[in-house]
């Protein structure tokens, strides 16, 4: 378990970088992402030949769209306030992807350290970056040819200019909970934060200069965690939430803001953008009435109904036979009710909140609100 003094130790390393910023200006020609499900927009559904079902993607999409959600996530939202169009997931190359604007590399079930042989994705985050290697290596390959390619992909300096986000590391912490203890889990992080320092630093030799890093949000909310390991009352917290993974992703999300102020003193002519994504999101479910919602941990896509809704036996949309009886995992009748659609990833309109949250800058280190060029109207 961290001790006390570390923390101190981290606070004071915080402190002393403190002052090493650069102004931010966020007229990106494109934007490169890098993540986990919470921002994939297709790419294990095309790299692994995964099939989403409906209701995944009812809200806005009107059908699966190659997103864990019943709508649009964060990462979507982001993009459209910057005027800029969905990700096109590196991964996908049917129907002429265009990359103009950027692409996706993020994959859901993916993790910064290298993949175990049972993980649900193998893109972990060294492969996508390596995958962005590619992308550029060929992308500039193409423009020496000439003009034909250039409505498909961006133009040299966007490597450069463009904004590279991440949102990863989540996976990490919430497989270890199902083999090693919170103590080990702790004692985990700074490999993984190791790892993925290894991946900035790759990406910046490549002449990457605009970070957006998210921490990681409340995993002990999550429907998944809270039906696996909240059965015994004295693990929760007052919302209801799983206090050890709270407690994991805390700690994390302390060593990533290390980690981000490290950088932002390392590298003097980059933005290192460090985004407060649990205090979000955390705020979210202690105070989901105020925004609009009824149901801050049950999800909306699943099977067994109140309190949870969540069987993990049976993802949503899928039907499966379970001692001998066929059950479903059907959506809820109004997901916009909901901060959890389906167990593991949030609702279309809980990603809407949490995105409104990131644009006012304030959850950002450094803030930026003065710079924000655009607004995300609100429908609640």
């Amino acid at each position: 378990m961290a001790s006390k003094s570390f923390i101190l130790q981290i606070l004071a390393f915080i402190f002393i970088f403190s002052p090493l910023v650069r102004s931010i200006d966020f007229n990106f020609p494109a934007v490169f992402n890098f993540g986990d499900s919470n921002s994939d927009t297709g790419g294990l559904v095309a790299g692994i030949g995964d099939r989403l079902d409906p209701p995944n993607g009812q809200i806005f999409f009107k059908r699966p769209a190659g997103r864990f959600c019943d709508g649009r996530l964060i990462v979507d939202f982001l993009v459209n306030a910057m005027d800029l169009p969905f990700l096109n997931p590196y991964l996908d190359s049917i129907g002429a992807p265009a990359f103009r604007k950027g692409s996706n590399f993020a994959a859901a079930g993916s993790t910064v350290l290298p993949p175990s042989p049972n993980a649900v994705s193998p893109f972990s985050f060294g492969i996508q970056v390596a995958q962005f290697l590619r992308f550029k290596n060929r992308t500039l390959e193409l423009l020496e040819k000439g003009r034909k390619f250039q409505k498909y992909i961006p133009p040299a300096d966007a490597f450069q200019k463009g904004l590279y986000m991440f949102d990863i590391g989540q996976n990490d912490l919430a497989g270890a909970f199902y083999s090693k203890s919170l103590d080990q889990i702790l004692a985990s992080i700074p490999t993984i934060l190791v790892e993925f320092e290894t991946g900035i630093k790759e990406l910046y030799d490549q002449g990457a200069r605009n970070f957006w890093i998210h921490n990681t949000g409340p995993l002990g909310c999550l429907t998944q965690n809270v039906a696996k390991f909240g059965t015994d009352p004295s693990k929760l917290d007052e919302l209801g939430c799983v206090s050890g993974h709270n407690q994991a992703a805390r700690i994390f999300n302390l060593q990533l803001y290390a980690l981000c102020k490290k950088l932002q003193g390392q590298y003097s002519d980059a933005n290192v953008i460090y985004v407060d994504i649990y205090t979000i999101k955390h705020n979210l479910i202690a105070n989901y009435s105020r925004y609009g919602f009824e149901h801050p941990l049950m999800a909306c896509c699943g099977y067994g109904g109140p309190p949870l809704n969540y069987d993990s036996r049976v993802p949503c949309g899928k039907t499966k036979v379970v001692n001998g009886t066929e059950i479903t995992a059907k959506g809820c009748s109004d997901s916009t009710e909901y901060v959890n659609w389906d167990g593991i990833h949030y609702s279309e309109a809980a990603n809407q909140y949490v995105s409104s949250q990131i644009l006012t800058g304030k959850y950002s280190d450094p803030p930026f609100s003065d710079k924000m060029p655009f607004l995300l109207p609100l429908k609640f």
